[in-house]
């Protein structure tokens, strides 16, 4: 499958997540977010951004649920919970949030 963004097509799997992580862009990341009907805010870039970080600052790592939330209790400076993210990402901030950012298909479940 692929994704057209900017007259590129953008290779996706089955899942629609990139098959190319370094093909990733702030413009792909809106084409994938409206393809889940997501409107991003600040709040979903720093999920993003913080879920990119993690992946290629740490050998291709995707944290848990729980992961995220300590990190992103961290950049917001107050306790963020499951729920809080899963306002940002419905489907799972460790799955829909790994696809928006560009991020490998995750085969585990959730995360505690």
């Amino acid at each position: 499958m692929a994704l057209e963004v900017n007259g590129k097509s953008i290779e996706t799997d089955e899942n629609g997540n990139l098959t190319d992580p370094h093909s990733w862009d702030e413009d792909v990341a809106r084409a994938l977010a409206a393809k889940e009907g997501i409107e991003l805010t600040q709040e979903h870039w720093d999920v993003i951004n913080y879920l990119r970080s993690e992946y290629f600052d740490n050998n291709g790592e995707q944290p848990m649920e729980r992961v995220i939330n300590k990190g992103m209790s961290k950049i917001w400076g107050k306790k963020v919970t499951s729920k809080d993210l899963y306002a940002l990402f419905p489907l799972a901030p460790s799955k829909q949030g790994n696809k928006v950012a560009g991020l490998p298909f995750v085969l585990r479940k959730g995360g505690y």
